[in-house]
């Protein structure tokens, strides 16, 4: 097995583009920030220079001894502790990883991804720096080949539109924030994904973000739909704020937004905290299928 580093999302694309097509709904995370984030570059953006990390972001491939792609990871996470999202791996390789990073003199401090793999290398990546293994949580991917949408209530369906961007930027870091709350955690300010308006803006922009609109003209919820990456669409955020939840609008927009991935042609997947047992049972009755279970994992 060999492991090849990459600078560069595009020359990460290329070599592990049939991987990613393979399975796409398993490869989605990494598909879907690796195109984003070659979007960026293409445009002249470099998010990542406002990041402050002690190392420059990497994707990685795992060749097997004929030389074809057999896995792959990443480290593009823009928030402390800067985790990798590893995709299933075998065990030894998994340490190979670790002890290539920790060759370079760089700290892993989290690492996100498929079970067993993931644990297998945050448990090397500990052994090596004298650390300890602690679990922040654990997540679960699933998919829907056909959906049941609940009645809509009262209200409209709509893209979300520049004018909304400060709207949005607020909800998605609420969204972290309670969902930790609903899982019985301590809200983390650390944890989860960070964004800016900049950010939030390109999600706009390219039509990935939907709000719920009453009929008084009031904003009542967000979901987001990511842009097909190897003909897989991913749902969330899913945020509802306190005052407007019990109505029935979150299980009605992911619904439609599932119903409208399907007919355009895209296969459709959503993560769920497994400690979440309200979000689980909602996504389940709608018709999503858990896929495999995965961890965020922290090396303190």
């Amino acid at each position: 097995m060999q492991l090849e580093f990459f600078a560069d999302p595009t020359a990460f694309l290329d070599a592990a583009g049939d991987l990613l097509a393979a399975d796409p709904v398993l490869g989605t995370v990494i598909a879907g920030v690796s195109e984003r984030t070659a979007r960026e570059v293409a445009d002249g953006i470099d998010s990542w220079a406002e990041v402050g990390a002690p190392f420059e972001r990497w994707w990685v491939v795992v060749r097997d001894d004929a030389g074809d792609v057999v896995s792959a990871a990443m480290r593009t996470a823009p928030f402390k502790p800067y985790p990798t999202f590893c995709l299933p791996m075998d065990d030894e390789v998994a340490r190979a990883l670790a002890v290539a990073l920790h060759q370079r003199g760089e700290h892993l401090g989290g690492a996100n991804g498929a079970l067993p793999a993931v644990q297998v290398l945050a448990d090397e990546t500990a052994r090596l720096a004298g650390g300890e293994v602690e679990v922040d949580h654990h997540i679960r991917l699933w998919e829907a080949r056909e959906v049941t949408v609940p009645a809509a209530p009262p209200g409209r369906l709509r893209q979300a539109t520049e004018e909304d961007a400060a709207l949005v930027l607020d909800w998605f870091t609420r969204f972290h924030v309670e969902a930790d709350e609903q899982a019985g955690r301590e809200p983390d300010p650390d944890s989860g994904e960070h964004n800016t308006l900049e950010s939030v803006l390109l999600r706009i922009r390219e039509g990935s973000q939907w709000l719920w609109e009453l009929p008084s003209g009031e904003v009542a919820h967000l979901t987001g739909r990511s842009l097909p990456s190897y003909g897989v669409a991913r749902v969330g955020p899913v945020f509802t704020p306190r005052e407007h939840r019990g109505r029935g609008i979150a299980s009605h927009v992911v619904g439609e937004l599932t119903r409208g991935g399907l007919e355009d042609g895209s296969r459709m997947c959503l993560f769920t905290d497994q400690a979440n047992p309200t979000s689980n049972k909602i996504y389940e009755a709608l018709g999503y299928g858990p896929v495999v279970d995965m961890a965020h994992l922290r090396v303190v």
